[in-house]
């Protein structure tokens, strides 16, 4: 026996007394995406561990290095007290693709995702609020973590090296931007376990594009290493928050605009194969 399911399944009372139903809205679905992500105790501690890894290794980094700074001349020489305090987000970036990666493939994981896009048909809704809530929410946990990083590390760094401030060319800048690199990774997340639909398979590609692929171009000979770097879609976007530019590298909005892009792209598809694919 087979059970027709109506495309407009009813999931919202009316609030003028006549007992009927309405199908759900964005702000529905918006609402109810949050409380998924809130409800569950991975999404704390997974933010969290963003925070501690962004902030306290930072912290640690910056303290170490500023310890070595008058014993070291290739230290002195390349200093630039903003990049210290962020370099623990290459380690952070990580949890909060961990997270962007587990908001769509739990679903998948539980069979939930059967019931999320029987009340939610329109699917393009059901990603797009996802992607607003978790984008919304990376991007404040990811300034949050860039702005104490960076306070944090100069105030670490101390009187032991010179250290930077917000008024200083490009260092406001790079910290918001900072911030900006994180939630635009975990929205790149998202769009990857949409794909791949699988926890293990979609951390495992975020991972590949994050840290393996970049090293193994490293391997190519140089003329083509540093083509590939200068564009490659995470290296271009990580230019967002480096208060000066290196060699084969892109601006820092250019790079930043080049991670966008790629996001958007991945998040198109993403959305394309969730609406012609089964759940």
């Amino acid at each position: 026996m087979s059970t027709v399911v109506n495309s407009t399944s009813p999931v919202a009372k009316r609030g003028d007394g006549s007992g009927t139903f309405r199908p759900a809205s964005l702000r529905d679905v918006i609402r109810s995406e949050w409380v998924k992500l809130t409800s569950v105790r991975s999404t704390w501690i997974t933010l969290a561990v963003t925070v501690l890894i962004g902030v306290g290794l930072g912290t640690l980094i910056s303290n170490l290095a500023a310890s070595r700074y008058s014993t070291r001349t290739q230290l002195r020489l390349t200093w630039d007290p903003t990049s210290v305090s962020f370099r623990a987000l290459v380690v952070a970036q990580l949890a909060i693709a961990v997270l962007g990666t587990l908001v769509i493939t739990s679903e998948y994981g539980t069979g939930l995702i059967r019931t999320s896009l029987a009340v939610v048909p329109t699917r393009r809704r059901f990603l797009a609020a996802k992607a607003a809530v978790f984008g919304a929410t990376a991007l404040v946990v990811g300034e949050v973590t860039a702005f104490a990083a960076f306070l944090l590390g100069q105030a670490a760094i101390g009187s032991s090296a010179p250290h930077a401030n917000l008024g200083q060319p490009g260092v406001l800048r790079a910290v918001i931007g900072a911030g900006l690199y994180l939630a635009v990774i975990g929205l790149l997340s998202v769009g990857v376990g949409t794909l791949v639909r699988n926890t293990a398979a979609g951390i495992s590609a975020m991972v590949a594009l994050l840290f393996v692929l970049p090293g193994l171009v490293q391997a190519l000979p140089a003329s083509w290493s540093n083509a590939i770097t200068e564009w490659w879609p995470t290296q271009a976007g990580s230019q967002v928050f480096a208060t000066h530019g290196g060699a084969h590298t892109l601006s820092a909005w250019a790079g930043f605009a080049v991670l966008v892009v790629f996001t958007a792209l991945v998040f198109g598809f993403a959305q394309w194969n969730l609406v012609r694919r089964d759940a």
